[in-house]
């Protein structure tokens, strides 16, 4: 059977499930890794389990989780206990977001365990070429372009700026924008009207996947097509550095899953966050 978008046949399926759970997982590893070297003796540390990435920053932020369970790698409740344990060690909770091609046997494990689901994420992919044609910048007044060694500072206070209305985040958005700005891995992207920031994306890459992520606008600049303008450019780096795929994650049902719909991703699947409930922990 042909395809008439002449778009690349990728199936969701395991393999991509893996595909996409290990770029992100390594990516989040790399964040800790740099808040290690940035912040000596801080604790920020990753390890492996399960083949899962199991990931703490600080008690409080969202990189502090498990990444892969299940899809990396086939899990036992003596797995879970080591899991469990790692994060004990930092009087940390203990999160695991799962995604539905997980191995079957994790859900009844999480059950038994005391688990409670809480939260969904999109988990969005597309091709970086073929198919969907690459959106094209709509504001000729918006320049685009990576962001200097130098300039990191800038990207992240550009970066917090776009979130300072995120309350929850409002303590440590900057920390965190700052940490990712500083990974190795990370290329960070500024969009200019007038020559003044006023918003910003990043993308890290994996064995050809591109993870898109730092999304951000600064309120006096929005509905402007800046997003669209970063989202172009990180298509085409992607795609110039060798990654087949590209993926981002998104609220379901949210403004930001249509915009990613719009330009040609799709839902690979919703995963599932899970916390252990606080009875059991100890």
């Amino acid at each position: 059977m042909t395809n008439p978008t002449n778009e690349p046949a990728v199936f969701v399926d395991l393999n991509l499930a893996r595909r996409l759970e290990a770029a992100e997982g390594r990516g989040c590893a790399g964040f800790v890794e740099t808040r290690a070297r940035l912040v000596p003796g801080c604790g920020a540390a990753w390890t492996e389990i399960a083949g899962a990435y199991v990931v703490f920053d600080t008690v409080d932020s969202p990189v502090t989780q498990t990444f892969g369970l299940g899809v990396l790698g086939h899990v036992t409740s003596a797995d879970l206990e080591r899991i469990e344990n790692f994060y004990r060690g930092y009087r940390a909770p203990v999160f695991h977001e799962v995604s539905p091609l997980a191995d079957s046997a994790l859900v009844p494990l999480l059950n038994e365990r005391g688990y409670q689901p809480f939260e969904f994420t999109s988990v969005m992919y597309r091709p970086t070429q073929g198919g969907s044609p690459l959106p094209a910048p709509r504001n000729p007044d918006i320049q685009v372009r990576q962001a200097k060694a130098t300039e990191r500072e800038l990207w992240a206070h550009t970066a917090a700026r776009g979130w300072a209305e995120a309350t929850e985040l409002a303590d440590s958005i900057l920390d965190l924008m700052r940490v990712g700005a500083n990974r190795p891995d990370a290329i960070c992207v500024l969009a200019e009207l007038n020559g003044r920031p006023i918003a910003t994306g990043l993308m890290s890459m994996h064995e050809g996947v591109a993870v898109l992520a730092g999304a951000s606008t600064v309120p006096e600049g929005r509905k402007q097509g800046s997003q669209l303008a970063l989202l172009s450019r990180r298509l085409r780096l992607a795609a110039e550095h060798g990654c087949d795929l590209a993926m981002m994650c998104a609220q379901p049902g949210s403004a930001s899953q249509r915009n990613a719909e719009r330009q040609g991703f799709r839902i690979a699947y919703t995963r599932i966050k899970w916390r252990l409930g606080k009875a059991t922990v100890g």
